[in-house]
């Protein structure tokens, strides 16, 4: 654990997937083709408490959806790459337009389109449901599964490494 720490404090950038980590996977889709999705408030407000810390906060998705675009304005994440068919160009991209280098980048995923971004990252996390040849190939493996307060977790750990969780949590506590 003592490693994970190590590469969570010098994290500048976490990108996180979407369905299966900020979602739990299912897809919805309404009458009217709508398609649909349910994100957990309490990951919603991990990342952002990371995003107020400095921290700045990336989407990268295979798929495009108008919820997953209401959803990064709601929290404020200005880094969205929706529709990605290569994520680990968009993760090059991601890490160009920050100015950062890849040790310095968190990324959460949680299948084999993830992989070649978890290689190459900083810190390479995965949630607890996700297959065991991403689990094994992760840095960190979240106790909550996706969609469920894994984006919350991974959050938590960074401001911890950071020394700034316990100032954060406190912060949102008192008010």
């Amino acid at each position: 654990m003592k490693n994970v720490y190590e590469r969570a404090r010098n994290i500048r950038v976490a990108a996180f997937d979407v369905d299966g980590v900020l979602t739990d996977g299912a897809l919805y889709y309404a009458g009217s083709g709508e398609e649909l999705k349910a994100f957990d408030v309490r990951d919603g407000h991990g990342l952002k408490m990371l995003k107020d810390s400095g921290v700045a906060i990336a989407i990268i998705t295979s798929r495009s959806s108008r919820c997953v675009e209401e959803r990064a304005r709601n929290l404020g994440v200005e880094l969205l790459f929706q529709g990605v068919a290569d994520k680990l160009a968009a993760f090059q991209e991601l890490l160009g337009r920050c100015g950062v280098a890849a040790a310095a980048c968190a990324f959460v995923g949680d299948d084999a389109v993830d992989l070649p971004v978890l290689k190459r990252c900083g810190l390479a996390v995965t949630v607890a449901d996700a297959p065991a040849p991403i689990r094994r190939e992760a840095h960190y493996v979240t106790r909550a599964r996706g969609g469920r307060g894994a984006a919350r977790e991974v959050c938590e750990l960074i401001l911890y490494a950071r020394g700034s969780a316990a100032a954060r949590l406190a912060e949102n506590a008192a008010k």
